[in-house]
């Protein structure tokens, strides 16, 4: 579906590219990037979810699933097509999954990470060939505290998130000298789907996981929508932060998120500083 404004001065206005619009953050982007009058492509597995964004100025609807790379090479191709650019591209789209490690069924930790970690770099792989070339663009890639911290019930999960917050790091090692950005998003608890229909689990529960992953996963559903997080805060948080002067490279959202990702920090110092050395004896002596 075509955008219906087709105002000279809107080519001066940044073109936004989000995936998984139709819930959650990407949903909530969507609106308000739309709101501020930005030109945004907004995707979804199904574009009969996305039927509020039909007739908003400057919105392009698009069907994206980011597992099939047909698609994905489609939609920034109709996107560079008809806005010319993509100036931020927002990686959002993803799902859950809980269960202990041991209780995880293969078929479906893979595809939590075709659609966490590989759609996310198919995304990235198709759309950075045009911000190169421009020299200028800004790569949004959600992560979660879960891509900082390992959590019992979901460490799949949170193996996915660490593969994204490694990628993202070297990515913008690689690319922010060629004028690009790279944002990683890492919430705690928010009020989206991602605890609800979103999120699969494991058949098979082991017993003598009950206190930690069972425990873990029960609370992740009971809290579902009553998280403290408010993803129209998070949305507005972001915005900010990507037309700073200098986006950080990790944006904690929520106040869950920062206090643990600042415990973590903590932990992991005293534990380095305890064996360190033990550490540095692994080198070999100085002749």
């Amino acid at each position: 579906m075509a955008p219906t404004s087709t105002d000279s001065e809107d080519t001066e206005k940044p073109v936004w590219f989000i995936t998984g619009c139709s819930t959650g953050f990407g949903h909530e982007l969507a609106k308000y990037v739309l709101e501020l009058g930005y030109r945004t492509v907004v995707t979804a597995r199904n574009p009969h979810e996305l039927k509020e964004f039909e007739g908003k100025p400057g919105a392009l609807i698009l069907m994206l699933d980011v597992t099939d790379r047909s698609q994905v090479e489609a939609a920034v191709g109709n996107a560079e097509e008809e806005f010319g650019r993509i100036d931020v591209l927002v990686n959002n789209a993803g799902i859950g999954y809980f269960a202990a490690v041991e209780e995880s069924e293969e078929v479906q930790v893979r595809k939590m990470f075709e659609i966490n970690f590989f759609g996310l770099c198919r995304m990235i792989h198709v759309a950075l060939p045009g911000m190169r070339k421009r020299r200028k663009g800004v790569i949004v890639n959600f992560s979660s505290l879960a891509g900082i911290c390992g959590f019992p019930g979901v460490g799949y999960y949170n193996a996915t998130k660490f593969a994204v917050e490694g990628l993202s790091e070297a990515l913008s090692q690689e690319v922010e000298p060629l004028g690009i950005k790279v944002m990683i998003v890492e919430p705690s608890g928010f009020r989206t789907d991602w605890a609800g229909r979103s999120a699969s689990e494991s058949k098979r529960q082991i017993k003598d996981y009950e206190a930690t992953a069972g425990e873990s996963r029960s609370h992740l559903r009971a809290d579902s929508g009553k998280q403290p997080g408010d993803p129209v805060r998070a949305v507005h948080a972001i915005v900010k932060a990507v037309e700073s002067a200098n986006p950080p490279h990790h944006l904690l959202l929520g106040n869950n998120a920062f206090d643990g990702a600042m415990a973590k920090l903590e932990e992991l110092r005293k534990e380095f500083t305890a064996w360190e050395a033990v550490s540095r004896a692994a080198d070999s002596p100085e002749e």
